[in-house]
């Protein structure tokens, strides 16, 4: 996957802004939804905040304190530290953080969860609760017309194609299997954000 994100990291903010190929996506609502999740983010106290698989730092430069954005793209890290100047950027294995226990008093990461695997989900959970004391997890809101999880198939500006794994939330069974948290935020079609000790 470090390839898929490093080719697609120059257009990875398209998804989120409605530009290049997804201008024409028919998604009413999404831009108010996505103002109210960065002002939700902003909110969150100011702490020692690890953000993994912080991409290019879309909403890593909403949160607020000592923040370090954690991600396997270098090409992504890059935009990131440009958007987010007061971070620090670390390259490094979501799956494997280079931290020593405790290094965190937050662990938050937005659009990882959602693509990891029931194998993997484990992993990254035994290393969050490793390197940090809490867990903020924003992801997509599953709607009646979507499955619980799927393969989606990803078309870069390239040519080239992806096969990406992608799961949809509905927030009581994630925070079940978080082991319990709150939703810190709901919207009514596209996202949640759910905060775990």
């Amino acid at each position: 996957m470090k390839e898929y994100y490093d080719t697609r990291a120059p257009e990875y903010d398209e998804w989120y802004l409605g530009h290049g190929r997804f201008a024409d996506r028919d998604r009413p609502g999404w831009d108010e939804e996505l103002a109210d999740l960065a002002a939700m983010i902003e909110a969150l106290p100011p702490k020692r905040t690890l953000d993994v698989a912080c991409g290019t730092g879309f909403l890593t430069q909403q949160l607020r304190g000592d923040v370090t954005g954690l991600d396997q793209s270098a090409q992504m890290l890059a935009i990131a530290a440009e958007r987010a100047p007061a971070a620090t950027f670390v390259q490094g294995d979501a799956l494997e953080l280079p931290f020593e226990d405790g290094s965190f008093d937050r662990l938050f990461t937005s659009y990882f969860y959602c693509h990891l695997e029931e194998t993997e989900r484990a992993r990254f959970l035994a290393e969050a609760r490793r390197v940090a004391s809490a867990l903020v997890i924003v992801g997509s809101l599953r709607r009646p017309d979507l499955p619980a999880e799927r393969l989606e198939e990803r078309l870069l500006t390239d040519g080239s194609r992806w096969q990406v794994y992608k799961r949809f939330f509905e927030p009581d069974l994630l925070l079940d299997e978080l082991g319990g948290g709150r939703v810190l935020f709901l919207c009514e079609d596209f996202f949640l954000m759910v905060g775990s000790p």
